[in-house]
This record gives structure tokens, sequence and C-alpha cells, in this order.
């Protein structure tokens, strides 16, 4: 890769999906960085890699992995890390990140899930090895993703803020925080998304997540799936203006992975994030909101 490593800014960026890439080549974005996902990439050589070379000349590019499955009792993947080495080293991403979750079953097989984990001693255990081999195969700091849940393990005996802080204690690891994935996990299990905010290792963070949901309704009562499929919510918007009131300025991802839209509606929803992030710099309030 000719570039050198850019640093992400501390500006709003945006997830960068196939349908948009001729638009992002054929002129400028008014967009500070981009983040794609890191097994989209892992081929040698190809047109989707020669876009992402053209772009990464232009911005500041993440890498955002969904499948090394970091809470895997079995440990990581061998041929999956050295890959994952493969494509960082080519590609020189400012950030890379992965999730707190499971997505590899115990015969090898991938699962095209995030699966929860029990926030437990013995998983925490688990969870912080495979950070520590990880951040060793990559050379480099990670930043690991606060999940979203459906129910709650009643084998948990640490609340999830607890369990993330622990693993970022234990292993040096960064947070990314998706406020998303926070609001839909309080309505889903019951914990109050502002005392997990004055919880939760926000020193830590270096990047935060903002991305829609969807509601489904049932007998038993309603829930909130993380879909990436709609717009930002009034409510995510006020949740990441009081994550951002609490740790300043840091790089703001929108995500959107399915139901894409034209790129102009997530640029206007990049530029809610931006203005945010401009009120946080300005010294605004926790009620500022988009």
């Amino acid at each position: 890769m000719s570039a050198p490593t850019a640093r992400i800014p501390r500006r709003a960026g945006l997830g960068l999906r196939q349908p948009h890439i001729a638009d992002f080549l054929a002129a400028a974005q008014p967009v500070a960085w981009l983040e794609v996902h890191s097994e989209n990439h892992l081929a040698d050589g190809g047109p989707r890699n020669a876009a992402l070379a053209a772009l990464r000349r232009d911005y500041p590019v993440s890498c955002h992995g969904v499948g090394l499955s970091l809470g895997s009792v079995d440990g990581l993947d061998r041929g999956h890390l050295a890959r994952l080495r493969a494509l960082y080293d080519w590609l020189e991403p400012g950030l890379v990140s992965e999730h707190i979750a499971w997505s590899v079953a115990e015969d090898g097989t991938y699962l095209n899930d995030l699966l929860p984990l029990p926030y437990t001693e013995e998983a925490l255990a688990v969870l912080c090895r495979n950070i520590d081999q990880a951040q060793t195969a990559f050379g480099r700091q990670i930043l690991v993703e606060n999940p979203s849940s459906y129910a709650a393990f009643p084998q948990s005996t640490l609340a999830e803020w607890q369990f993330i802080a622990e693993a970022v204690a234990r292993t040096g690891c960064g947070l990314l925080l998706d406020v998303n994935n926070i609001h839909v996990s309080a309505h889903n299990t019951g914990f109050d998304a502002d005392a997990y905010l004055a919880s939760v290792p926000l020193a830590a963070v270096g990047e935060i997540h903002v991305a829609g949901h969807t509601l489904h309704r049932f007998a038993e009562g309603c829930l909130l799936i993380d879909s990436h499929d709609r717009p930002v919510t009034d409510a995510v918007w006020r949740l990441l203006a009081a994550a951002l009131a609490r740790t300043g300025p840091v790089p703001v991802l929108v995500e959107r992975d399915s139901e894409i839209p034209p790129l102009a509606e997530l640029l206007a929803e990049v530029a809610a994030a931006q203005a945010l992030l401009d009120r946080t710099a300005a010294g605004g309030a926790l009620t500022d909101a988009a």
C-alpha cells in the first residue's frame, strides 16, 4: 500500500457498502473517513480491493471484523488470523475492531451471526485470552464492540459493563461503543442506558457506532432487533449526544447494512453525527441532540 497509515479523525464517517463504491470513486464525498468489513476484503486482488486501494488514497479507512469469534472457547482460527493480518499489513487501517461475540461452532463451521456470551468469569477468561491472541497476531491494539442482546443469561454473574471493563483492563484493548446496541439491549433486557454509559470504561472508547433498528411486536411484548436497515432513531441520537458529552469528540460511524438507501440519505445522517461532534467540541450540553 503506497499511502501511509492514516489516523481516523475524530469526525463522522460512513460504513462503505457495495452500492455506494461507484459514488465515492466518481466524486469526493463529505465524509471524513470510511469503514469496511474486514471479511469482505480477504481475497487477494480483484475489483473490490482495487476500489478500496483507490479510496484509501483519499479517505482514512478502518476495518471492522465480523467473523473472528472472540468468544470461542476453542480459541481463534489461526488461518483466519493470518488472513486478517495480511489485510491489515496491506491496507494499514487507522483502527481495527471486532465484536464481543462468538460465531464459530465446535466443528469449525462459521455461523452467519454474532452470538452472545454469558457474563461469567469463565467466559471473561476466554474472551481475554482470545483478545490477547488477536492483538499479538496483528501487532496492534484492537477495539471490541459491545453486543446487542435479546435476552439475559441467568448464569451471568457480572453486568455487561463490568464484563467489558474487565476485558479492557486485562488486555489493554480499546472499546468500540455502539450506542444503538446499548439502546436495543437496554430495551430488551431491562437495564438503564444512562447507567450503562456511567459505568462502561469511556476512557477506552476509540470509536462510536450509530445505526438503525427494527421493532418487532409479539403477544408477550416488543423486541428491538439490531437490524441496521433503518434510519437512526431519535433515541439513539440522544444516546450518542450523552456518550459524546462524556467522552469528548471521538470518531463516529454511521452504519447501514441492508435496505441500503441512496447515498444522499446516509450523508444526511453523517452530517447529523458531525453536528453532534461539533457541539461536543464547542462544549454542548447533554441535552443537545440531533
